[in-house]
């Protein structure tokens, strides 16, 4: 993967906007004014002056700032609610949203951008985009210029949510994208089947053997899961806000509120109606507790992954019920 995700070429992008623009002057007053007041272009235009500041700043050219903004980077590694904090913030940040991106660009100075992506700290891996950038993206966060936001969940639940997105996606290519388990399996005894029939290549993911992903996607390997654990680790001690996806499941409102705090948004949150991300809380329990080879798998990591798991605030014994 290159350093930086794929930027969008700007000539085409310009040449849409101002296709857009004569579009719009090309309309009488009345039509204007009627679409004033449905808000469609002005909607539009906020989007195009995002979009134009987005290009610019793609380009090499460094843009203040609106306000008192700092560039703001959304990172999670695969399989944990990154794409539900994006939601979260496409519809309830008001006007910044807009700023919103997919993918990491390093900027030395401050923007109103919002980037997100999956990133690592310490390991070159398949889907991340590598350690180099996101070295650079933490001197522009101790610099004071951005802040870093990290969304992360039980390892477990992101593992089993992960070989279930890569073997779905290396098979039917077409339905490989979803989310979320419930979008494959319509209970999770379904799921416990199919983990039983196939826990082998459930292992090979964990323990990261390249094989399991190399005829699909060459290079690098997935994240083994004691990889997984260690870059989560790496990034709660340096993250600005690290946040957990298991407490937007008990109180949205709340986890949100910190983000628009960070970002300084002026936003009235007593009125967000927020909801909760869409996935069962803790579903590694309840696996385990029907696939005994899965249970062995947790009852044998090693001292450093179990220990790394703990201090980030989770248990590890499969019949707990806290977290």
């Amino acid at each position: 993967m290159p350093e930086e995700s794929a930027v969008p070429e700007p000539v085409p992008a310009f040449r849409r906007l101002l296709r857009f623009a004569r579009r719009t002057l090309r309309q009488t007053p009345q039509a204007i004014r009627r679409n004033l007041q449905k808000k469609t272009v002005l909607q539009r235009l906020q989007v195009a002056r995002a979009s134009t500041r987005y290009l610019l700043a793609a380009s090499g050219w460094e843009l203040a700032p609106a306000g008192g903004d700092r560039t703001a980077y959304v990172i999670g590694l695969y399989g944990t609610g990154r794409h539900y904090i994006n939601d979260l913030i496409s519809a309830n940040l008001g006007k910044r949203a807009i700023y919103l991106v997919e993918g990491l660009r390093y900027h030395p100075a401050p923007t109103s951008l919002i980037y997100s992506y999956h990133a690592t700290l310490k390991y070159h891996r398949l889907f991340q985009s590598p350690p180099e950038l996101t070295r650079r993206l933490l001197q522009s966060v101790r610099s004071g210029f951005a802040d870093l936001i990290f969304i992360y969940r039980h390892p477990l639940d992101s593992l089993l949510s992960n070989w279930i997105w890569l073997r779905t996606y290396i098979r039917r290519p077409s339905r490989g994208w979803g989310r979320d388990i419930s979008m494959v399996y319509s209970n999770t005894e379904d799921l416990c089947t199919d983990l039983e029939s196939n826990f082998e290549e459930f292992k090979a993911l964990a323990d990261g053997d390249g094989s399991f992903t190399a005829t699909t996607f060459p290079g690098p390997p997935f994240l083994s899961f004691a990889e997984f654990v260690e870059e989560t680790s790496l990034f709660i001690e340096c993250a600005t806000l690290s946040l957990r996806l298991e407490d937007f499941m008990l109180d949205p409102h709340e986890e949100f509120s910190k983000i628009v705090r960070l970002m300084a948004v002026d936003l009235d949150t007593s009125a967000l109606r927020l909801p909760r991300p869409r996935t069962e809380l803790y579903r590694y329990r309840s696996v385990a507790a029907r696939v005994p080879r899965f249970r062995a798998f947790i009852d044998e990591l090693d001292a450093a992954t179990r220990q790394r798991i703990e201090r980030m605030g989770y248990q590890m014994e499969v019949g707990s019920t806290a977290t």
